[in-house]
């Protein structure tokens, strides 16, 4: 599942106020709540369900990237959220780097491979050194879609 099919640019923070892990959360979490793609009764679940993830191991994987995750039974959907800092999270990522784009998803209880299969396709996605760079030049939520759909086009 690419993330041009999960997120719209209105999904996407271009410059993220936060700076350490948990606030990047909350940020990407508030925005998805906004936008009304998850009902402000289930917010702090969800949270709880982030946080319990995060605190196995965090989901920064290094080379500035951050995929925070769970899944909710209060979904029908995928839902996910896209946030760039150009100064880095702390996000106690495997190589110890400031994370510089955070993909947030969500997905429905019971569905584990469509999770697995999700988080692959975002990894291998932003594994691309290229993709990171064009996504840290971009200036705009619609400009950092573009980059989004043209990657999933080929």
């Amino acid at each position: 599942m690419a993330l041009a099919d999960l997120i719209s640019a209105d999904q996407i923070i271009p410059e993220m106020k936060a700076t350490e892990r948990w606030d990047a959360i909350v940020e990407l979490m508030d925005l998805l709540v906004e936008r009304g793609k998850i009902r402000p009764t289930d917010r702090d679940g969800i949270l709880i369900s982030l946080k319990q993830r995060e605190e196995t191991m965090s989901t920064g994987i290094g080379f500035g990237i951050a995929i925070p995750h769970c899944s909710a039974d209060c979904l029908e959907n995928v839902i996910a959220a896209f946030g760039r800092s150009s100064n880095g999270i702390e996000f106690d990522a495997l190589d110890n780097a400031p994370v510089k784009f955070v993909v947030l998803f969500i997905v429905p209880k019971n569905q584990f491979q469509t999770h697995l299969r999700t988080l692959a396709a975002i990894a291998k996605f932003l594994n691309d050194r290229s993709v990171r760079d064009q996504l840290a030049n971009a200036k705009t939520a619609d400009e950092i879609l573009a980059i989004f759909r043209a990657r999933a086009q080929s």
